[in-house]
């Protein structure tokens, strides 16, 4: 697995993009004012993305009001991804939040903590970095071109955390438990800012999960 291939997660917007919403969507609905006691949890009992965040939170980081939100759920192999969109007014600051967990019990199954590991702790990331280092060295690259491709490891969060994006776009994956989940805000010109922004939003969210 390359380094290319983690960022092809955003710019292809990953299995769990959510922006443009999967065929399996759930109606348009009014952003949601409270939280239940087990709150990434809907009434139904199936993990909702939904409910991770409040409008409250949104609007506290983004500056405009949540719209409404648009929730999707879609199967992906043995993993159930709750995607959702926090339409904001002014739509280009939007908020998209994915949640991966277990949708199969078998010992086997690729739970989202194993597809993590594979994807940020597979032995060969630490190849692929040997790889670049060696093509660094026959060839340099202007500073900081190759630093965008590269995960990057983001402290303080959930059990494990990584940035993933470029200059322009990116994404925030937060693991705990037997979950992970992505974070995308719109409406943010500098990286630096994006990943700040997102970095509020994961922690009330990993409260939740």
């Amino acid at each position: 697995m390359s380094y290319r291939f983690a960022i092809r997660f955003v710019v292809c917007g990953f299995f769990l993009c959510v922006i443009a919403l999967p065929a399996k969507q759930a109606p348009g609905r009014s952003p949601q004012k409270r939280m239940s006691s087990d709150a990434a949890t809907s009434a139904s009992g199936k993990k909702d993305a939904c409910i991770l965040l409040t409008a409250a939170e949104i609007e506290a980081v983004q500056g405009e009001p949540v719209k409404e939100t648009k929730a999707s759920v879609q199967p992906n192999g043995e993993m159930l991804i709750s995607g959702c969109l926090f339409q904001t007014t002014n739509f280009a600051k939007s908020v998209s939040v994915a949640l991966a967990t277990p949708s199969s019990a078998k010992l086997s199954a690729l739970t989202p903590r194993k597809f993590w590991q594979k994807q940020f702790h597979a032995p060969d990331v630490e190849e692929g970095k040997m790889r670049d280092a060696g093509k660094k060295a026959q060839k340099p690259e202007p500073e900081g071109e190759e630093e965008t491709r590269k995960p990057r490891r983001i402290e303080g969060l959930g059990e494990d955390a990584y940035w993933v994006g470029t200059p322009i776009t990116g994404a925030l994956y937060v693991l705990q438990g037997d979950n992970f989940v992505r974070i995308s805000v719109g409406g943010v010109g500098e990286e630096s800012a994006r990943i700040e922004k997102s970095k509020v939003l994961a922690r009330a969210v990993v409260k939740r999960l």
